[in-house]
């Protein structure tokens, strides 16, 4: 059976991560959070107070960042590991949530990444989601999924999220962070977020998991017995 590269593409918290790494695990094939590296990243610049405004503190920081996913024997998910750490749980803070639509926006920061996922895709068989796989990584990928949910829905699933590990996380804060994501997202002069012409649009706001992953299956099985 032939293999395929998959690109999820959307605004955030629409579940995007969650439905390719389960779409990757029914079809065995490799998923690729490239949002997580985005993350990690912001998380190495927080770290080491990089300038985002210096070109060479920004090549400096970048040359020094080693970035692998390691699948988890436990929980069976694709891990972020950064410079031989295990950073998954630690780029979910709000701090990095906060930067990192800044940090994703920056030419070198988005030509470090995108060179690496199209390494790890050149043989095929992924699952890749972010916000310009379609577009810009993978525009031949075979089938291109763009994700959206009603703005209020997408808040009350964020800080659901932000709340096991930040109780204090007030919804104010999350409406007013996605709010910015959003912003930061669609109007960046580098890659910003679009839904490329040929693809699919998968509106969850009424969906179940369960039904918006058969529905990318089917469409998914459909593009790999073409």
């Amino acid at each position: 059976m032939k293999k395929i590269v998959i690109a999820i593409d959307g605004w955030s918290s629409c579940g995007k991560s969650t439905m390719a790494r389960q779409l990757a695990r029914k079809l065995n094939y490799i998923f690729i959070d490239s949002g997580a590296m985005y993350r990690a990243i912001t998380l190495y610049f927080l770290r080491n107070q990089v300038d985002i405004n210096n070109e060479l503190a920004i090549e400096n920081a970048l040359s020094a960042i080693h970035l692998e996913f390691k699948l988890n024997a436990a929980s069976l998910n694709n891990e972020i590991w950064m410079n031989g750490e295990n950073v998954d749980a630690l780029i979910r803070d709000i701090k990095v949530a906060e930067r990192v639509s800044e940090t994703a926006a920056l030419a070198k920061v988005r030509d470090f990444a995108v060179a690496q996922q199209r390494l790890i895709g050149q043989d095929k068989g992924i699952v890749m989601d972010g916000r310009d796989i379609g577009s810009v990584v993978f525009p031949s990928a075979e089938l291109k999924i763009f994700m959206t949910a009603d703005p209020e829905i997408r808040v009350q699933r964020r800080l659901k999220e932000l709340q096991a590990k930040n109780p204090g996380i007030t919804m104010e804060e999350v409406r007013n962070n996605l709010a910015s994501r959003d912003h930061i997202d669609s109007t960046r002069a580098i890659s910003p977020l679009r839904k490329p012409d040929d693809a699919l649009v998968l509106d969850n706001s009424n969906l179940t998991p369960d039904q918006q992953l058969e529905l990318a299956l089917t469409w998914a099985q459909e593009r790999i017995q073409l």
